[in-house]
């Protein structure tokens, strides 16, 4: 009883947990050490990651229909895109910074800012995410059209997740992302507002790569596309990282 008074004290102080609002402003973002190129094969590698089994191209154990490709149509304009193949599976964009020429690691205390474009088709699964060795997983979002308010943001590492829900989250909206890796505490922000503080972190010594994809659903978790869909896309119009 005295512990659950003190965690709500604490979030009224702090501004952490689900409700934590607009408590406060952000802290300055720092040095930028990354402004995303989509196009420069130096920054970004195209249509494989260790996050999926071999390599890829295809990842069925995590329900995916992905199929992924190189095609820079499907990812190197900043529009992820993802179409019907007749096998059953997608071709669909992904693009990493694991494996390219400057391999940029995101590092604890960074802060990541990013401008999407939602996807409007049933099955699509954009996310922005990192990714090292089997693991070290933060999502900065992930979205399905099927519950067109509500964004998923996870610390992967150390178990704490919000499903965050508001009007301005929709199928085709514009999103304002901010992500600050703090070592004890990841802060999500959304459209400007402090929306998650999971007070669990990433540790002093965690870094990753950056992963930004589209993926498609394969109907266990979230509905698979419609038979008549044939392509779907959404777009990443700025990401950017700073350090401290």
């Amino acid at each position: 009883m005295l512990s659950d008074l003190f965690d709500r004290l604490l979030r009224r102080r702090t501004g952490s947990g689900a409700g934590a609002g607009t408590h406060g402003p952000p802290r300055a973002p720092g040095t930028l050490v990354l402004d995303a190129d989509f196009s420069s094969a130096e920054q970004w590698a195209a249509g494989r990651s260790w996050a999926y089994p071999d390599g890829g191209p295809t990842n069925p154990g995590d329900n995916k229909l992905d199929y992924l490709v190189e095609d820079p149509a499907y990812s190197r304009t900043g529009v992820f895109r993802a179409t019907r193949r007749t096998d059953g599976y997608w071709d669909a964009g992904l693009l990493t910074t694991e494996g390219s020429p400057e391999g940029f690691l995101v590092r604890a205390g960074d802060v990541l800012e990013a401008r999407v474009r939602l996807p409007e088709e049933t099955g699509a699964w954009p996310a922005i995410w990192t990714w090292l060795d089997g693991g070290q997983e933060i999502d900065v979002f992930e979205y399905h059209p099927d519950n067109p308010d509500l964004l998923e943001l996870s610390n992967r590492i150390r178990g704490r997740h919000h499903y965050f829900r508001d009007p301005a989250v929709r199928p085709g909206a514009w999103v304002d992302l901010r992500v600050e890796f703090g070592s004890r505490s990841v802060v999500w922000w959304v459209n400007g507002a402090r929306v998650f503080d999971d007070r669990r972190g990433v540790g002093r010594s965690w870094r990753a790569h950056l992963i930004v994809n589209l993926s498609v659903c394969a109907g266990r978790y979230h509905p698979a596309p419609d038979a008549g869909t044939s392509a779907m896309s959404y777009e990443v119009a700025e990401l950017r990282v700073y350090r401290e």
